[in-house]
């Protein structure tokens, strides 16, 4: 199915065949001239390069928060916060618990030595901390104290 008869290019293409095929002496030197002009066009607005202007940042402000609350009322909030971060975190620890208790059960009934293992990923785990704390030290020459980052 075709969209237009008049956009039929089988004819200018045979017509372009039928003069390349005929012999004459400068028909290269007139291909190279037809086809370096729209090549160089095309190079040259290929290589133009623009960039647009980065589009300005929407500033949004956080209205949660009264304007007009007093430091009580703040220190409360920031109280009640971090007792639900430590929930949160004591839930998770428990989680974790159960599954190294889940883990421990499965080795102990396949006939696993989990009491090694443990014993090993603890050990491997002291290493990795002396590690980091040597490296940490020698980055910042001994000045850092990390002893109340637990």
């Amino acid at each position: 199915m075709r969209i237009s008869p008049k956009y039929d290019v089988a004819g200018g293409v045979g017509d372009l065949w039928t003069e390349l095929k005929r012999p004459q002496p400068y028909r290269w030197p007139i291909l190279a001239a037809s086809c370096v002009v729209p090549g160089l066009m095309l190079y040259v607005f290929a290589s133009e390069r623009w960039y647009a202007e980065p589009a300005a940042p929407e500033i949004v402000y956080i209205t949660t928060f009264a304007p007009d609350r007093s430091e009580e009322e703040i220190i409360a909030s920031n109280l009640e916060n971090q007792e639900r971060k430590e929930a949160r975190q004591r839930l998770e620890e428990a989680r974790i618990e159960k599954r190294s208790e889940m883990y421990r059960a499965l080795g102990q009934a396949t006939g696993i030595d989990t009491d090694k293992m443990e014993a090993e990923i603890a050990e491997e785990r002291a290493r990795e901390e002396a590690e980091a704390q040597a490296r940490l030290e020698e980055a910042t020459g001994g000045s850092v104290d990390t002893s109340d980052t637990q």
